[in-house]
């Protein structure tokens, strides 16, 4: 696809039409991996990788590397590339491995820039501190679907400039999750997803972070939650909801952290509400119990006996 970025004059773009360029390389190269079939394997109990995965951060690495010398490089497959520059992009070669490696075709490249230079020096080497969000890329090849930004340029989706929806109550909204793809067991999700459902006009688990995020700031969903989320993750669909016009925070609204134990973006019009509904949910108030298999059973038994025989 020709690159659709924003008409010169509409947005003032420094690293975007490099970075979108290579993103979109990428996800070429993922759709071919996809269309051909992949070879999959595991990096833990059930946390899924493939060649594709590899070899596009590969390409990712010598591409950013070409383009940014100065810049360092932290991916999700294990490039760790110049981290003590002022600027590092933080690379998802395959953002959905899962939906991939299972034919779904849901997934994304996602590529975001953070400037480190404000920071002060003895945090630089780890990520207790963040740097400013300064440019994302996010590629869908699927759909052919590019989202950009850039610290002050706004939001845009195929040249388009994309906003944040404007819904004003929990109960109106489209919103959306994800679980861990392995330690589902120790993760609280299931419960929130239980109560959101219930409040909510509807949750989503599609299964790429990034496009989630992408979306609230399309305006397709307007809020995203998540537990345990990583740089390569969150980076790039920060940038996308803040730039669209949304609020991005952890659950007790307090700042958002890139290597992140929780993650809430919404169009901001929900937001306190679902921090209200958050700290309800932590201290174990108005919870809507979850009907067991044999309550359920029993359940039906009752209804059974009650109704009139024919």
């Amino acid at each position: 696809m020709s690159l659709l970025l924003p008409d010169a004059g509409k947005a003032d773009f420094c690293w975007v039409p490099a970075a979108a360029e290579i993103a979109v390389k990428a996800g070429s190269q993922l759709r071919s991996f996809f269309q051909a079939g992949v070879v999959t394997e595991y990096k833990g109990e059930v946390d899924l990788v493939t060649v594709a995965d590899r070899t596009v951060e590969r390409y990712l690495r010598q591409a950013l590397a070409e383009s940014f010398p100065q810049h360092g490089i932290f991916g999700e497959e294990g490039t760790r590339d110049r981290l003590d520059s002022d600027f590092r992009w933080y690379v998802d070669p395959l953002d959905g491995t899962t939906n991939f490696a299972h034919g779904f075709p849901h997934f994304c490249v996602s590529l975001g820039l953070e400037d480190r230079s404000a920071m002060e020096m003895e945090s630089r080497e780890g990520l207790a501190s963040d740097g400013a969000l300064v440019a994302a890329v996010i590629y869908d090849p699927m759909r052919e679907e590019l989202f950009v930004a850039e610290q002050g340029q706004g939001a845009w989706c195929n040249g388009q400039r994309i906003h944040v929806s404007s819904a004003l109550h929990l109960a109106e909204s489209l919103i959306a999750t994800g679980f861990p793809s392995r330690k589902r067991h120790a993760n609280p999700n299931i419960h929130f997803y239980q109560e959101f459902t219930l409040r909510s006009h509807g949750v989503r688990r599609a299964g790429s972070a990034a496009l989630d995020l992408a979306y609230v700031a399309a305006g397709r969903l307007d809020a995203f939650w998540e537990f345990h989320l990583n740089p390569w993750d969150t980076a790039a669909g920060f940038l996308l909801v803040e730039e669209a016009g949304g609020r991005v925070s952890v659950f007790d609204g307090g700042p958002r952290e890139l290597n992140s134990r929780e993650v809430l973006a919404t169009n901001g019009n929900i937001h306190n509400e679902m921090l209200e509904t958050f700290e309800a949910l932590f201290a174990g108030r108005d919870l809507d119990p979850i009907p067991t298999p044999a309550e359920y059973a029993e359940g039906r038994r009752r209804a059974a006996e009650a109704s009139p025989t024919k």
